[in-house]
C-alpha cells in the first residue's frame, strides 16, 4: 500500500499541524511524495449508535455521572476490540480500588459475542463489587465520546487508539496510556514522550506479557487526577 502512495495526487490525514509537525514537515520535505493534507480533528462528537446497548443501561450510566463532582471519575475503555486476560483484569479491578478514585469502566472479554459484556463475577477478585459499590461503575459498552465530554470525567485509561486520542485532546481528559495492538504503542509513545501530554503506564504492553501491576495502575491514575499534576 505504501508504495502506491506516491501515486496520488494528494493524502489526507485524520491528524493537524500542531500535534505531529515533525511527521508533516518530514514528508512536505520529499517532493516523491505527493502532498499531505492534515484535515483533523475528524471527529463524530454526538457519537455513534451501538445496536446492543439499551436505554436503561445508558440512562444509568449518564445519571450516575451527572450525580458525581467535577473531574472526579477516571474512564478505562479500551476500544472495540480491546480486552485483556482474567489475570490482568484482576491486577486492573486492584489497582483502581486501591487508587480510592471512583470510575466508570467498560469491560470487554476476549471470545464472548460482540466482545461484549458478561459476568464479571467470574473474573473480578472475590468481593470487589461489593467494596466498590456506590464508588464505580461497570458496564459492558459505554458511549465513549458522551462520556468523555461529561463535566464529571478528570482522567481517561485508554488503549491509545487514534479515534480515542483526538476525542480526548478535543474533551480536554488527559489519558494513562495503556496500548495493546496494531499502532497504538506508536500513538503512546508520542502522547507520552513527545507531547508530555499523558501519563505513562505502558508504552510496550502485550496482551499475553507481563502482568500489568496493581500499583501501577493504581499510581497511574491517581497521577492523572491530580488537578495540580503536570
Amino acid at each position: 500500500v505504501a508504495q502506491r502512495f506516491k501515486d496520488g495526487k494528494g493524502i489526507i490525514v485524520n491528524t493537524f499541524a500542531e500535534l505531529e509537525p515533525f511527521a508533516l514537515r518530514s514528508f512536505s520535505d520529499d517532493h516523491r511524495i505527493p502532498p499531505v493534507y492534515p484535515v483533523g480533528p475528524v471527529l463524530h462528537l454526538k457519537g455513534q449508535p451501538h445496536p446492543e446497548i439499551n436505554q436503561d443501561q445508558l440512562d444509568k450510566i449518564m445519571k450516575w455521572l451527572d450525580e458525581q463532582p467535577q473531574s472526579s471519575v477516571v474512564f478505562l475503555c479500551f476500544g472495540s476490540f480491546g480486552s485483556f486476560s482474567p489475570p490482568q483484569v484482576k491486577e486492573i479491578a486492584l489497582g483502581i480500588e486501591q487508587s480510592g478514585i471512583k470510575f466508570l469502566w467498560s469491560m470487554r472479554f476476549p471470545g464472548s459475542p460482540s466482545n461484549q459484556f458478561t459476568n464479571p463475577e467470574d473474573v473480578l477478585p472475590e468481593g470487589f463489587l461489593e467494596r466498590i459499590e456506590g464508588r464505580g461503575i461497570m458496564c459492558g459498552w459505554a458511549p465513549q465520546v458522551e462520556v468523555l465530554a461529561h463535566k464529571a470525567i478528570g482522567g481517561f485509561v485508554s488503549h491509545c487508539g487514534w479515534n480515542s486520542i483526538l476525542e480526548s485532546l478535543w474533551y480536554g481528559v488527559p489519558i494513562v496510556t495503556f496500548p495493546i495492538y496494531a499502532e497504538q504503542q506508536l500513538n503512546a509513545f508520542r502522547m507520552v514522550r513527545e507531547l508530555g501530554l499523558s501519563v505513562e503506564l505502558k508504552l510496550d504492553y502485550r496482551v499475553g506479557g507481563d502482568l500489568v501491576t496493581a500499583d501501577e495502575i493504581a499510581k497511574s491514575v491517581i497521577c492523572v487526577m491530580q488537578s495540580d499534576s503536570e
